[in-house]
């Protein structure tokens, strides 16, 4: 660091404030430290550091079924977000649905040292976990609300919802099927949830939801029983993944998309806008959603003394594309 600060011609002080990214540095002075560091082939120590400021810049993030695109999307924008900001990240997926696999994981990103931790939590059995799992490092959770003050980002799925089941209705429909993603995922509960109100409010028959397990496969068993019934002339699908199965299925059984039956999805996987037809489906902002979340985190570790939002909620946006259209000639 000496040798940077003799050849850049500042202070080692000011060469320390680069390092930690401090606001307080002109902007041709920190040019002329990296330009030094660069010069130099410096690079700072990570573990010297973590000794000098009591943290180890390492940030964990707990997640489940990763694979899938909303907590994949998710977890690539935490990583992108942490990394501009000098943070490492470690991940920890799991895969089985057992709350003592959360509090294993929680209690190894607390033994590595992480500074904080993001819990992609979408399911209800995950957030119990967290809670009792009792992180004394900061926590922020995505999804699930634990009960006891923690930050809370989510997308707004209840808004989502009624976006769909009510652009269905303006349609003349008479009213909206729906096929739910599986029990105790709170995105599928909040989705049903909208669903339901929507009719409800407008005194709309409410058919019982069909039970899916996010997947093409189970969409496509869904449909089928759907197609089977004359009056379906309008379906919500509570993810693009099974709404690509319900199309199948309707195609199959001879009912056309839109003609006879509409369809709405939710998501807009990158895929959506390329079935056919199109996908009219709900846009989640998953990449907006990771990095709100890994700011508030940020400012819970360095900034310690401001109260962090309780609730920071995504606003999601309705995509209307071709496979909505107005009222369905529903039985022939």
């Amino acid at each position: 660091m000496g040798d940077v600060a003799k050849l850049a011609g500042v202070s080692k002080q000011t060469v320390s404030r680069v390092l930690n990214d401090h606001p307080a540095v002109r902007p041709e002075t920190r040019e002329a430290v990296l330009t030094a560091m660069r010069t130099l082939g410096y690079r700072p120590s990570r573990s010297a550091r973590s000794l000098a400021s009591g943290r180890t810049r390492m940030l964990g993030v707990i997640s489940f079924d990763a694979a899938r695109y909303g907590p994949a999307s998710t977890l690539t924008a935490v990583n992108t977000a942490a990394q501009e900001a000098g943070y490492l990240v470690s991940s920890i997926a799991l895969d089985t649905a057992d709350r003592d696999t959360v509090v294993r994981a929680a209690d190894r990103l607390s033994a590595e040292g992480a500074d904080g931790v993001i819990a992609i939590a979408p399911q209800l059995w995950v957030a119990r976990g967290l809670a009792e799992a009792r992180l004394d490092t900061p926590l922020v959770v995505l999804d699930n609300d634990l009960g006891d003050g923690t930050p809370v980002v989510t997308s707004d799925a209840v808004s989502g919802a009624r976006k769909a089941t009510g652009h269905l209705l303006a349609l003349g429909h008479a009213t909206v099927w729906h096929v739910a993603g599986p029990s105790g995922w709170t995105s599928a509960d909040r989705r049903a949830d909208g669903w339901r109100a929507v009719l409800e409010a407008h005194g709309a028959e409410v058919p019982a939801p069909l039970t899916g397990d996010w997947s093409a496969d189970s969409g496509y068993e869904r449909g089928r029983e759907l197609a089977k019934n004359p009056q379906v002339t309008a379906v919500f699908v509570s993810n693009d993944q099974m709404a690509l199965g319900v199309l199948r299925a309707l195609h199959e059984a001879g009912r056309s998309v839109p003609g006879d039956v509409s369809v709405v999805g939710y998501d807009d996987i990158p895929e959506a806008a390329h079935f056919l037809p199109p996908l009219t489906t709900v846009r989640t902002d998953f990449s907006e959603i990771g990095t709100r979340s890994l700011r508030v985190l940020l400012n819970r570790i360095e900034a310690p003394e401001t109260p962090p939002p309780p609730l920071t909620v995504v606003p999601v946006e309705l995509r209307v594309r071709a496979s909505t259209s107005g009222r369905a000639r529903g039985p022939r």
